[in-house]
């Protein structure tokens, strides 16, 4: 135990007793307060807070009953429980001691004491008591991280075929452990799946670990990963917990993990086969169960064949693999997406309730969304912002103008026919067999629709 931690206050009605004892703890500990009137606790539980307290049980001269002990044994109890209490007690007087015990003193000590056995007992105590601040940080960062978690503004929407199959998937790998690779294009929300798995999961009240693996410098990896100890490097200042042994018994996610370079794609893999990790600087390994989640905007595939990626750490990772389809491919969901941004946003900036015209509906429909979900929310929290009316229009979304079709009642159908018909036909690059069987029509109706729309 380092000499300078611990705070001790020390409570005697001798002077002689309070002398020896500032004499001998001065030196040990980081702090030692004397008092000699009881009667003064209440004012200094108040001034700060103390680690261990010396009480003695008699301060009235001819009493040794010990009840004005007790008495301020449980006043002190009822304002810092946490503080650990070391009664003195006269020699012998066992039933005392074992009374105070009950009362929730930590131990106790018969005079006159041995210094040697005396200092034991407070060290002791100190160390416990800092163990148990401790461990009381680290349940009230596990409990804040939780709470993040839970109330996270993460909905995962959508009802649009392709999303309902992706709920369906959810429901039969979240209560497995099995490995996740979601992939898809940037913005369609592979962090979101990410924690609505976790949420289904059988590891839902223990922590979900996102890392940014694109944002890590290569440097840095291990550290952050692994974590390491006081001294490990030129700035570990301090121990620190990595986001593996972090995420143990809940889960790890591992967005843009294309990106991880070859040689730290090794020191993962391992990681992974053993289930163990090793803190810079320490020599003793630590077990760790994990969920792993990852993701990357790469295709699986393309990310082998030009090596950029292991193929046994791919093996690992894609037990399951889930797609995150673009906006595009289920504008069923734009406007649900949109109307659930556009009343967080309205709540955020204190714009009441506004509403979207139909022909901003119409152009939210229209517009492509290259940046998927990430471009949508963004665009909706900028059109709140800016917006003086209560009724967003077409032009207060500040979309591509050459990708929105201004329907009027004349024409509307019209131009979302071909609207339709030219996404699908972009969709598949010309490719008029799999235009026609996602449109639901057959080749030579897809034929008269291209020539009717100039196509």
């Amino acid at each position: 135990m380092n000499k300078h931690t611990g705070k001790i206050l020390a409570i005697d009605d001798n002077d002689s007793i309070l002398l020896t004892l500032k004499q001998s703890l001065k030196y040990e500990f980081k702090e030692i307060e004397c008092i000699k009137n009881p009667n003064l606790i209440p004012q200094m539980l108040g001034q700060k807070e103390w680690d261990v307290i010396l009480l003695d049980m008699n301060f009235r001269a001819g009493l040794n009953s010990g009840n004005e002990g007790i008495y301020w044994l449980r006043k002190i109890k009822e304002t810092a429980p946490e503080t650990l209490v070391i009664l003195l007690t006269a020699y012998g007087d066992i039933e005392l001691a074992v009374l105070g015990m009950k009362e929730g003193a930590h131990d106790f000590i018969s005079k006159p004491w041995d210094i040697d056995k005396l200092l034991v007992t407070i060290k002791t105590a100190v160390r416990l008591r800092e163990s148990e601040k401790k461990i009381k940080i680290l349940e009230q960062n596990q409990e804040f991280l939780v709470q993040q978690n839970q109330i996270a503004d993460y909905h995962f929407l959508g009802s649009s075929k392709k999303m309902t199959e992706i709920f369906k998937t959810i429901q039969k790998v979240a209560p497995t452990d099995a490995n996740i690779l979601i992939t898809g294009e940037n913005g369609t929300g592979k962090e979101l799946l990410a924690r609505e798995i976790h949420r289904c999961s059988n590891r839902k009240d223990k922590l979900f670990i996102p890392v940014d693996l694109g944002a890590i410098n290569e440097n840095l990896f291990e550290s952050e990963m692994f974590g390491h100890k006081k001294g490990a490097f030129t700035d570990a200042h301090t121990d620190r917990t990595g986001r593996i042994e972090a995420a143990s018994g809940g889960s790890l996610f591992l967005d843009e993990i294309g990106n991880l370079p070859l040689n730290l794609q090794a020191k993962l893999l391992r990681v992974l086969q053993s289930r163990e990790i090793q803190a810079l600087g320490s020599e003793k390994t630590i077990q760790v169960d994990i969920r792993l989640i990852s993701a990357t905007n790469l295709i699986p595939e393309d990310m082998l064949t030009q090596h950029l990626f292991r193929e046994d750490l791919l093996y690992r990772i894609n037990t399951i693999v889930v797609n995150m389809p673009p906006l595009r491919e289920r504008e069923d969901d734009i406007i649900q997406i949109a109307l659930h941004y556009l009343k967080v946003y309205s709540k955020k900036y204190n714009k009441g309730k506004l509403k979207i015209s139909k022909l901003g509906v119409d152009a939210l429909y229209q517009h492509q969304w290259p940046g998927n979900i990430r471009e949508l929310k963004h665009c909706i929290e900028k059109a709140v912002i800016l917006s003086e009316k209560p009724v967003l229009e077409p032009e207060d979304f500040r979309l591509n103008k050459g990708k929105i079709e201004n329907c009027t009642e004349s024409n509307k159908l019209s131009d979302v026919e071909k609207f339709t018909v030219k996404k699908v036909l972009s969709k598949y690059k010309g490719n008029l067999t799999k235009a026609a069987k996602e449109l639901g029509i057959s080749r030579t109706t897809l034929y008269l629709k291209i020539e009717r729309h100039g196509l």
